[in-house]
């Protein structure tokens, strides 16, 4: 039985480093999982594998679309089970890696189906949520449909303006296309989410952020400003240092947020990972043990 490795774990917990052993281990490629790094963009704030790692293990879904470009859960499902199709034909094993949970249940479980939404009222409720925040979009997806605004995740905006484009563009609840069907899959999947204690995690975190405004976010930042409007730039690093360069927050005040957002982010990771009743939860030591055991985790369910 052909067999998919998803590697996950909060955001700053050391996917990618670890991933790198596993990927030759295995002598695969890492499948992407991560909805921003495949922005070319965009690799600083988004920590994608640099040049280095991706000649040591060929990744895909890495820097392959412009922000320009629209790209959404559903594209991705088709891309990444194509190529998974051709992967397996000449390996048994291959691994994927990220932690865009979105992303990882529409490859191993699948994408519930949506009406197809016009790119134009896409792009204009992006722009209303831009100018008019979250309590705006908080306010349409509520009216728009109750039921499910009284389960979700209200702090989401990505997840917010998806419900409420299928809303706007079918004329009926998002809730209503919903169901939660799994869908079979001709592999094997093995989860496992890479985990660490919150104030090893949080310091990793506020670290990386650091080393990310060394490597030059802000430039990065300034580059991309004038797409702001688009989705894939309301995202963690990004929003806050728009703030920065619109006045409105000191350089500090604004680092300061992305690191409390990430946290943030990470805290949602988490509790998505352990309500998943197939992931395996793995505490890292950062040490030769940790492929060893991922090794065993992806042994132990071959019997």
């Amino acid at each position: 039985m052909k067999t998919l490795l998803v590697l996950t774990g909060p955001t700053g917990v050391g996917k990618t480093e670890l991933s790198l052993s596993v990927a030759e281990r295995l002598g695969s490629p890492v499948l992407n999982a991560d909805s921003r790094q495949i922005y070319r963009e965009l690799p600083i704030g988004t920590a994608a594998p640099t040049p280095e790692e991706q000649a040591r293990v060929p990744h895909l879904f890495v820097g392959t679309h412009t922000l320009t470009e629209s790209y959404n859960a559903g594209q991705y499902e088709r891309d990444a089970l194509a190529a998974l199709e051709e992967l397996f034909r000449t390996r048994d094993t291959v691994l994927m890696v990220g932690g865009a949970m979105l992303y990882i249940d529409a490859v191993c479980h699948g994408l519930d189906d949506m009406p197809e939404v016009p790119t134009a009222l896409r792009e204009q409720l992006q722009r209303d949520y831009a100018q008019r925040g979250l309590t705006w979009l908080q306010e349409q997806v509520r009216e728009a449909d109750p039921a499910y605004f009284a389960n979700a995740d209200t702090q989401n905006p990505q997840r917010l303006l998806h419900a409420l484009e299928v809303s706007r563009a079918s004329g009926q609840p998002y809730s209503r296309f919903r169901l939660g069907n799994k869908k079979e899959r001709p592999f094997r999947v093995v989860k496992i989410a890479l985990t660490r204690s919150r104030d090893t995690l949080y310091s990793r975190i506020n670290a990386r952020v650091d080393h990310m405004l060394a490597q030059g976010l802000l430039d990065e930042v300034r580059a991309v400003m004038p797409l702001r409007h688009l989705n894939a730039l309301n995202t963690v690093g990004y929003k806050e240092m728009f703030r920065y360069l619109d006045g409105e927050w000191t350089l500090n005040e604004a680092a300061d947020m992305v690191r409390q957002n990430s946290r943030h982010y990470a805290k949602r990771q988490l509790t998505w990972f352990r309500a998943d009743s197939e992931m395996h939860q793995l505490p890292l030591t950062d040490t030769p043990a940790d492929l060893d055991k991922i090794m065993n985790i992806l042994h132990d369910n071959e019997r």
